[in-house]
């Protein structure tokens, strides 16, 4: 995590800087909050717990504690939360807790502030120095978030065969290198070549270590209302997207009821068309706003629909009522990776009817409205509920109660 003991004992002879800050303890919760907030919003850095501003170590008497309280002041007290990583440590026979902050792909509010770290203190940022620094990290919306880089990261967290998919097998480590530049898998950072989100998304099975919760939950009840005491089933599904929309559409697809009735012959009739899910699943994925720090996309089924939570309001001027007859796409790059993406299994594809996981002609919403109202008679409903748009697709009632 960091340079070591010895590191940690010349920091602490040398007094704290841009890089590294010292606490005795976890006392004063807004105090810490602003601390690591003025790192995530600058280059990252070291909160040393158990250690007085002259750099003498005092040590922690309950490091668990401290710790505990260190990860729940990143999670409640600063907007959007903080991702950290912590190790304790043996100075002097004294509990040290490191905790280090990565440079954050957002800009991060503590005490309704926004703080930077300058020199060895934090300084409440300027207007100006706040509209630089969200533009930068396309808080304004000036580069597509899914192009971003991602800090802390290189090309060695990318898996072979992941990217290979989209760049091909290549002889030379210079000639992957440029192919995964020249596709935005990688992006600069200042002279060094960092994962892009997108990247990030479809050629690593851990994107949720570097940007949390970019993951679809799914939960299954027997009843019509969210109720542990009729949930029969809740996963969530990690990984690449396009294994994240596979995982998802089997978990509908093995909750999907399906009725039967004979008359002349059998008549079959399930709750759900899974051309519809498999069309709300990519959607979802393709659209939802990454940039909302903690967000997922939630699917619920009930006994009588299904609900898919996607994080984001619609972009740009989309509004719900337009969804059919527009198409704007937030996430591009994300887009062209999944519309190059080929649909393995021959019987999902003849499915979902299509050979590739996206499909780019605007397509999408029209499907899902026609398909489940052919299913159940009712039309879907989009609804937008705080930031987060909601697909409620109604499930076809039995054929033996019809």
């Amino acid at each position: 995590m960091t340079g070591g003991v010895t590191w940690l004992l010349e920091k602490l002879a040398l007094g704290e800087d841009s890089t590294i800050e010292f606490k005795e303890r976890i006392t004063n919760r807004d105090s810490v909050a602003a601390e690591i907030s003025a790192f995530a919003n600058g280059r990252g850095g070291t909160l040393v717990v158990g250690v007085s501003d002259s750099g003498q170590i005092t040590g922690v008497d309950d490091i668990v504690e401290a710790e505990r309280k260190t990860i729940e002041i990143c999670n409640d007290s600063i907007e959007p939360g903080v991702h950290i990583f912590t190790e304790k440590l043996k100075l002097e026979g004294k509990s040290i807790l490191l905790v280090e902050i990565p440079r954050s792909l957002f800009t991060h509010k503590a005490t309704n502030r926004y703080f930077i770290r300058q020199g060895s203190s934090k300084r409440e940022m300027s207007p100006e120095q706040l509209g630089r620094l969200m533009q930068s990290r396309s808080q304004a919306r000036i580069i597509s978030f899914d192009e971003q880089f991602v800090p802390n990261t290189d090309k060695t967290i990318l898996q072979n065969d992941l990217y290979e998919r989209f760049i091909g097998e290549t002889g030379t480590e210079e000639q992957t290198l440029d192919l995964l530049r020249k596709r935005r898998l990688l992006v600069d950072d200042n002279g060094v070549w960092r994962v892009s989100v997108a990247a990030l998304l479809m050629c690593t099975d851990r994107s949720d270590d570097y940007l949390y919760n970019s993951f679809i939950s799914g939960v299954c009840y027997t009843g019509p209302h969210k109720d542990a005491n009729y949930q029969l089933d809740a996963k969530d599904f990690k990984g690449p997207l396009d294994q994240q929309i596979l995982d998802a559409y089997k978990f509908v697809e093995k909750y999907n009821e399906v009725s039967a009735r004979k008359n002349i012959g059998r008549q079959e009739r399930a709750q759900y068309s899974m051309k519809a899910v498999f069309e709300a699943l990519v959607n979802a994925v393709v659209h939802r706003d990454y940039a909302k720090h903690g967000s997922k996309i939630r699917l619920f089924m009930f006994s009588d629909r299904l609900e898919l939570y996607s994080p984001g309001a619609l972009a740009n001027t989309l509004t719900v009522d337009t969804l059919l007859y527009n198409q704007i796409t937030r996430n591009e790059l994300l887009a062209r990776l999944l519309s190059e993406l080929q649909i393995d299994n021959d019987t999902l594809g003849k499915e979902v009817g299509r050979r590739y996981f996206l499909e780019r002609r605007g397509e999408g919403v029209g499907i899902i409205l026609r398909e489940s109202e052919r299913f159940s008679g009712k039309t879907p409903s989009y609804v937008m509920h705080n930031e987060e748009l909601c697909l409620i697709v109604y499930a076809a009632d039995s054929l033996q109660e019809t």
